[in-house]
């Protein structure tokens, strides 16, 4: 088998509670837990590091900036790759990121996968006075403009002067330029379709969040019908999934740890599935895990796993919802990743 690579996504804001979304079982931030988990993910093996990029989000509006965040953890590890999943266009100049991007890839050895979005919460970057409210499809459109910049500027040895709609430049440089060459992989994610299209043209990788087996079929293949209109190889793209990732030693494992996140928020806000797994009501994994998370026993989860690859899959941004619980991102370093590598991953520590 080919082999298939897992990232682990730091928890870098706090969503306690029965939503169950990416960080419920902490109760506040905790920047130490953050780092300290991504330089333990590398230690186990996983092969990328991601952090997510937002102003305001999770309890308190309380997040780790995601730029400044990565290049902590650049500098606390080794050889992971580092990326910022959903790089909000709408925050920062595209030229700016052109030369941030190249510093880190410089800086890591080549290190760095730029996954770019043209921003999807406009309340952050309006309550922090960085951009203007505009359109969704304006919007694509200027992050695709910032990939064109970006690109002129890694890639040109002479002063890149730009003028376009939403973005100019006059005789700017951008040096060094990237240590990956012709410069580091871009990733654009999501379904809608000038997003694919934007894929189909810019990018070297493509993402979907937590998705059913079903509905990823569905999104790959109108991933495949952009690739076609815009002459672009479809299997030269490398696809991945962000996904949450609960994994247990057996189910009343499993329960216990769900039981102590729906503790932290009040048990009716809870999937009815979910509560009726959790009080043993039924065996069955409810909905919710069993077709958009990575949940169970390591069993369970290795089935998941092979049922995205089947479909296309090479790459897993996993977010741990136990976490800072390590039993989840331990188990399934230990029993799951090695089934999808020609090689075990390292496995170093305690």
């Amino acid at each position: 088998m080919t082999n298939i690579q897992f990232g682990f996504c730091l928890p870098i804001f706090a969503q306690p509670g029965a939503q169950l979304f990416r960080t419920p079982n902490f109760d506040a931030l905790d920047p130490a837990a953050a780092l300290r988990l991504g330089h333990l993910a590398e230690e186990l093996g996983y092969d990328s590091l991601w952090v997510a990029d937002h102003l305001m989000l999770g309890k308190d509006q309380a997040i780790l900036e995601g730029w400044t965040t990565l290049c902590a953890l650049a500098g606390a590890t080794s050889r992971a790759r580092l990326g910022v999943i959903h790089y909000n266009n709408a925050l920062r100049h595209p030229a700016l990121t052109a030369k941030m991007v190249a510093t880190l890839d410089q800086l890591t050895g080549g290190r760095v996968i730029h996954f770019v979005d043209y921003g999807n919460r406009p309340y952050e970057y309006l309550a922090y006075g960085l951009h203007a409210d505009d359109p969704r499809p304006e919007r694509i459109a200027q992050m695709c403009e910032g990939l064109d910049l970006t690109l002129a500027l890694w890639t040109s040895d002479a002063p890149v002067t730009f003028d376009g709609r939403y973005y100019q430049l006059r005789a700017a440089m951008c040096r060094p330029q990237p240590f990956q060459q012709p410069h580091p992989p871009i990733w654009i994610g999501e379904a809608h379709p000038e997003i694919l299209d934007a894929t189909a043209k810019y990018a070297q990788g493509w993402n979907t969040t937590p998705v059913s087996v079903d509905q990823l079929r569905e999104r790959l293949l109108a991933l495949r019908q952009a690739c076609e209109r815009l002459g672009r190889d479809f299997d030269s793209l490398e696809k991945s999934l962000e996904i949450q990732l609960l994994v247990a030693p057996d189910q009343e494992s499993l329960r216990v740890s769900l039981r102590r996140m729906l503790d932290r928020a009040p048990a009716e806000t809870a999937d009815p599935g979910v509560r009726a797994f959790v009080a043993g009501q039924t065996d069955e994994l409810p909905t919710t895990l069993s077709q958009y998370w990575i949940a169970g026993t390591p069993a369970q989860a290795a089935a998941r796993v092979r049922a995205y690859v089947n479909e296309g899959i090479g790459h897993f941004l996993l977010w741990c919802v136990d976490a800072p619980d390590e039993t989840s991102l331990r188990l399934f370093a230990r029993q799951v990743m090695p089934e999808f590598k020609s090689h075990s991953p390292r496995l170093s520590a305690d």
